[in-house]
């Protein structure tokens, strides 16, 4: 029995010295971050009742996320915000930096709106988000004969009409207009080829990132009168030949002659004869 209980105090004795030494464990720090109270999508601007506030562990704490709401109200949305997901840097653009189109477009880059219909816009399928080229016909100066070139390749279509994003279920949106996102050098490019010619936008897949050299092809391709193409020196006007000035030959003189006309009865005749020069001092 004393072995028994001294194995007893013991343990008892074991457990209470485990217990004062373990450490407590920390309580959690928590900050506020601001999260969404309703999807956001993309151009609109941000406003106070979109909003909440929720408590998350600084260790889980996103990179760029907000702890005040006045930190993000009436900024504008650049890419889609769902629900409850945090509201990050960025997914927002500066303040003041306008509503809907503008301040989706990168610094150094256009937006350029062209005209299509449902056959230029490829039935409808140009959605926000794809990729296209951009092909004009028309007829170049001093050529005598449509040509079809592909002006632009791999530009990223902004938005179709007023849609700044695509259709939730992936359908076509009809729409007249849509805008591009180009270069400075490229908008000098797309805005010449739509009043020059025509213009026609063809789809490509997204992931395909290869410029496509391609020659172009014109009407006589078209019908199969040739089989090679033309230098380029063919489809320019060529200059006029400056006229060449050949030296003027003189015919050498044929020596003089007479005409002997000769009647006999009612028939007349008329005889060439030869004059020829009489020797000096001769009459």
């Amino acid at each position: 029995m004393s072995i028994v209980l001294a194995l007893v105090v013991s343990a008892v004795f074991y457990q209470v010295s485990i217990r004062g030494t373990r450490p407590k464990p920390k309580q959690a720090d928590f900050r506020d971050l601001v999260m969404a109270a309703q999807p956001l999508p993309v151009g609109t601007t941000v406003r106070r009742d979109e909003l909440k506030i929720t408590k998350v562990p600084s260790d889980l704490f996103p990179r760029g996320g907000f702890t005040k709401v006045e930190e993000v109200i009436d900024r504008p949305v650049v890419s889609n915000i769902l629900l409850d997901e945090p509201v990050l840097e960025g997914r927002l653009a500066a303040r003041g930096s306008g509503l809907g189109l503008a301040p989706i477009i990168p610094t150094g880059m256009r937006a350029v709106s062209v005209r299509v219909n449902d056959v230029v816009g490829v039935a409808g399928f140009v959605l926000p988000g794809m990729r296209v080229d951009v092909l004009v016909t028309g007829r170049p100066p001093n050529f005598n004969g449509t040509i079809t070139t592909t002006a632009l390749q791999n530009i990223v279509v902004l938005s179709a009409g007023q849609v700044l994003q695509p259709e939730s279920r992936g359908q076509a949106i009809n729409t007249p207009v849509v805008t591009l996102l180009v270069t400075p050098e490229q908008a000098e490019t797309l805005t010449l080829a739509g009043n020059e010619g025509r213009i026609q936008l063809v789809l490509r897949n997204g992931s395909d990132q290869v410029s496509q050299n391609t020659p172009g092809r014109d009407t006589r391709d078209l019908y199969g009168v040739r089989t090679s193409k033309p230098d380029v020196a063919e489809k320019v006007a060529a200059p006029r030949p400056r006229p060449v000035v050949v030296p003027r030959v003189e015919a050498p003189k044929r020596p003089a002659t007479e005409e002997v006309v000769m009647i006999r009865g009612n028939q007349r005749t008329v005889d060439v004869v030869g004059v020829q020069k009489s020797p000096e001092g001769a009459n």
